[in-house]
């Protein structure tokens, strides 16, 4: 059933747990995520991001969630991941996205507040929760990256009533130019957490290693993006598989997804090992 995220996201902030939000980019990984929810009793957050707009469009991925959301007995989150348009985030709500992410970042704080505000207002209007971003998250490289501050947290919660909010504490997007994983600023996080009450978002949480995520998942975030770690483990599956032909190489490379998948719900739990 397709839910806003508002209910599962301060669950899991009272409790000290973290939830994956997984990028589909076709029917099949939308049900690979489903697949390892379902098996665990888990919610899930179905992630959509506007750069995928060239090879699986916003309607497309509107109607997946919705087949995938009301195909399984557990909440699903449609979310809207990384929306840097204001008018395309309006349209992903029109299309049944319980959750939209608008992503001005690059902007001035001034402009991030105008922008998300008017977000906000728009969503909420209509029953769906917004996340959005202050800092930046670099790409490849946590060199790249600009720490959010709690000041600045403190300040931009109070003037857009934002449900969640994406913090920048040292990860990248995308592969990590770096084998070796990211040093986290944990002091951030927790000068963050303790200066506004809405559950937080980690972004670029794939190659952070599962003892950098298991801690933000109990020191504070509440949300961790995954994408590039789901197309890895497809890979990994589909060399490992050998198939022979490509249906067995989709069921393959769903698999793959699913383990991922399965992991990291342990990964962010509690009680992790």
């Amino acid at each position: 059933m397709l839910v806003n995220a508002k209910e599962m996201l301060e669950q899991a902030k009272r409790e000290n747990y973290a939830l994956p939000a997984a990028d589909f980019i076709d029917l099949d990984s939308a049900r690979a995520y489903a697949k390892a929810a379902k098996k665990l009793g888990q919610p899930l957050m179905l992630a959509y991001a506007q750069v995928f707009e060239d090879f699986f469009t916003l309607d497309e991925a509107a109607a997946v969630g919705k087949i995938v959301g009301e195909s399984v007995d557990i909440p699903v989150v449609l979310h809207l991941d990384h929306g840097v348009d204001v008018e395309y985030i309006k349209r992903a709500v029109n299309l049944g996205f319980t959750s939209v992410m608008i992503d001005a970042s690059s902007d001035s704080f001034e402009e991030n507040v105008r922008k998300t505000k008017l977000i906000v207002d728009y969503a909420h209007a209509r029953g769906v929760t917004v996340e959005a971003e202050i800092g930046h998250v670099g790409q490849g490289s946590a060199d790249d990256s600009i720490y959010t501050t709690a000041g600045e947290a403190k300040r931009f919660y109070e003037e857009t009533g934002v449900d969640f909010l994406a913090v920048s504490i040292g990860t990248a997007h995308g592969v990590y130019k770096s084998a070796k994983a990211p040093e986290l600023n944990f002091d951030v996080l927790h000068e963050i957490a303790a200066a506004i009450p809405i559950p937080l978002v980690l972004h670029g949480g794939s190659g952070t290693g599962d003892e950098n995520l298991h801690r933000c998942a109990v020191e504070g975030i509440t949300k961790i993006n995954i994408y590039t770690d789901f197309l890895l483990g497809a890979m990994d599956a589909v060399k490992a598989a050998d198939p022979a032909d490509y249906h067995a190489l989709k069921r393959a490379a769903a698999e793959g997804m699913t383990q991922v998948m399965e992991h990291y719900y342990h990964v962010f739990s509690r009680n992790w090992r």
